[in-house]
């Protein structure tokens, strides 16, 4: 019996002396791919690595703005443009948890007064970018044709559902197709305002970030609240360096309005691998990518996209993957999740002519080719 037990405990002893070590990348191995963006001067990016659930890398490039040339530090605030969708679903996912809401209810039993097109319109294909609901920022153009771009008044969530019951027809049959629809995801945010009888930006606050102590993340609301440490866009232009940091969409919540930093997304990275918010269970939907009945979900240029609720699902190198990219004046993000490699990247810029996701999978390449020290 002795014997038999000294074999059962060397064996696993045995096993981890032999198996692969996970790739083991220095600090300085991952500057060297951001240090063209260090300045004095120059808006750049904050970058977060964690790995294993923690943050083993957190660093910030270039200065917020150019009037106080702040530096970019972990704690900075960057506007997360369409990297917000996943805090959107997770808002509709609490309040299904809730047993307030179902996935296939439909946008007209949520709001009677919505056109007929509406009828067959169900949560699911909203948060699946599969309601065919029409562009709001293609209505918003038309409404205003011949006007200069800051001429152009902001546009509210309410706004957005208000165009677009001016319509009398989507763009297609829903579940039918899958296009990206900024609509929809503005609309969730309604959808979450009428449901739970609290502003969106409010349930944002109780219900995700204060629980995951998120305290410097908010959905900002001119006039309403101040972003803390904030970073400010800029687009480079013949000339240099211009602040462009608002658009007329700019005050749309649901579809790209969240303020955060990568202090804070530390949280949320954590919440996300431990289940804080949401069971394993309730968080399949979200990681399931969708199938439209008349064929697989294609970008617009014809390549295959796999979506789910608020995350992009498409694999990297053989590596499962979930992540999520943000464009907005001024503004470049992206998230890039490894779950089975216990690995996420988070790349935040305040400049216009970088490519996050890039950098990003730059970083993640290092620990996927089996890089060491």
């Amino acid at each position: 019996m002795k014997q038999k037990l000294l074999i059962g405990t060397l064996v696993p002893v045995f096993l981890c002396l032999f198996a692969p070590l996970p790739a083991q990348v220095s600090s300085p191995q991952i500057d060297d791919i951001f240090a063209s963006l260090k300045s004095s001067n120059a808006p750049g990016v904050a970058v977060l690595v964690v790995r294993n659930g923690m943050p083993i890398f957190r660093r910030g490039y270039g200065v917020t703005d150019l009037r106080t040339l702040h530096p970019i530090t972990p704690q900075t605030d960057f506007r997360l443009a369409s990297f917000t969708k996943q805090f959107t679903a997770t808002c509709i996912m609490l309040l299904v948890h809730d047993g307030r809401l179902r996935y296939d209810d439909h946008l007209t039993d949520i709001f009677p007064e919505f056109p007929e097109y509406g009828k067959a319109i169900t949560i699911r294909n909203l948060l699946n970018h599969t309601s065919g609901l029409p562009d709001y920022e293609d209505i918003l153009t038309k409404q205003y044709p011949d006007t200069p771009e800051n001429k152009i008044p902001q546009i509210l969530d309410a706004g957005v559902l208000k165009l677009l019951e001016q319509q009398t027809t989507g763009k297609f049959p829903p579940g039918s197709k899958w296009e990206y629809s900024n609509s929809g995801y503005a609309t969730l945010a309604m959808v979450v305002e009428k449901v739970s009888g609290k502003p969106f930006a409010e349930f944002l606050h109780d219900r995700i970030f204060a629980p995951l102590k998120m305290d410097h993340t908010l959905a900002y609301e001119k006039g309403k609240n101040e972003v803390p440490h904030r970073a400010y866009g800029h687009t480079n232009e013949k000339d240099g360096w211009r602040e462009t940091d608002q658009s007329p969409t700019s005050a749309v919540l649901g579809d790209g309005g969240i303020y955060t930093s990568i202090d804070d997304l530390v949280n949320w990275d954590r919440a996300l691998s431990q289940h804080t918010l949401l069971s394993e269970r309730e968080m399949q939907p979200a990681l399931t990518p969708v199938e439209p009945s008349a064929g697989p979900a294609k970008l617009a240029g014809g390549a295959p996209v796999r979506y789910g609720f608020g995350w992009f699902l498409d694999p990297y190198k053989g590596h499962k993957r979930s992540y999520h990219d943000g464009s907005t004046i001024g503004f470049r993000t992206t998230i890039q999740r490894f779950p089975d490699d216990n690995l996420s990247i988070v790349v935040l810029a305040n400049r216009e002519d970088l490519n996050p996701a890039d950098l990003a999978l730059k970083v993640a390449d290092l620990y996927m080719s089996g890089a060491r020290h």
